[in-house]
C-alpha cells in the first residue's frame, strides 16, 4: 500500500546537500532533532494563541514540510558520519511522538466538537510508532508501514489545513476526516505487526 514513507529516497537526495552544509557548520544530529521537537512545540502555541484566526492553519503545512525535512536530515546525517547513539534514538523516537501531540491537539481549539476524533487520532497515530518500535525491540527492523505513517499523517493535516483554509466549511467535516484517518492509523498498526511477525518467523 502506498505510503508518502516511500517517497523518501528522493527526498533524501535532494536534501543531502543541505545535510552536509549542516554538518560544516557544527550542526549535530540530536540537535537537528531537537529543533525539530522545538519547532513542533512551538507551533502548537501558535496555533492555540491565534485559535480566532483561521489563517494560522497556514503555518502547518509549512512547518510540517520542514519538520519533515529536518527528520530526513538528522537520520542522514547520523548514518553517513557514523553518530548514531541510542540517545539519538530515544529522541527520535520520543520526539516524533511528542511532537504529534502537540501539533494535533490543538486543533481542537478551531472546532470543539471534532475533540473526540482528534484524541482518537493522536492515540492510534502514537500507537502506530509504537508498533514499528516494537518490532525493532523483537529484533527484527523498525517498521515504516503505511497507509498512514507519520508522513502520511504530515500530509493529511497539510492537505486538510490548506483546504479549510480556502474553504472554511469543510472544518464541519474534521470530525469524520479525522475518524477516517484513524481507522488508516489502525491498519497501520497491523500492517506492521504483521511485517515484525513475518520477518520474525522467518529469522530476521
Amino acid at each position: 500500500m502506498f505510503s508518502i514513507y516511500n517517497l523518501k529516497p528522493r527526498f533524501q537526495k535532494i536534501l543531502m546537500p543541505a545535510m552536509e552544509r549542516l554538518w560544516q557548520a557544527g550542526i549535530t544530529p540530536n540537535l537537528v532533532t531537537s529543533i525539530a521537537f522545538l519547532g513542533s512545540f512551538l507551533t502548537g502555541i501558535f496555533i492555540i494563541t491565534n485559535k480566532h484566526q483561521l489563517w494560522s492553519l497556514l503555518i502547518l503545512p509549512v512547518w510540517l514540510f520542514i519538520r519533515m525535512a529536518l527528520n530526513a536530515i538528522d537520520g542522514m546525517m547520523a548514518r553517513q558520519f557514523h553518530l548514531s547513539t541510542p540517545l539519538g534514538a530515544v529522541l527520535n523516537e520520543t520526539g516524533d511522538v511528542l511532537a504529534d501531540i502537540f501539533l494535533y491537539l490543538p486543533l481542537v481549539v478551531f472546532y470543539p466538537g471534532t475533540i473526540w476524533a482528534l484524541y482518537l487520532f493522536v492515540l492510534v497515530a502514537v500507537l502506530s510508532e509504537f508498533c514499528g518500535v516494537l518490532c525493532q525491540a523483537l529484533g527484527t527492523i523498525r517498521c515504516y508501514d503505511g497507509p498512514m505513517g507519520k508522513s502520511d499523517r504530515a500530509f493529511f493535516v497539510s492537505v486538510l489545513a490548506l483546504a479549510t483554509f480556502i474553504f472554511p466549511r469543510i472544518i464541519a467535516w474534521w470530525s469524520n476526516l479525522f475518524y477516517l484517518a484513524s481507522i488508516l492509523c489502525l491498519l497501520t498498526c497491523w500492517k506492521r505487526l504483521r511485517h515484525g511477525y513475518f520477518l520474525l518467523k522467518k529469522g530476521r
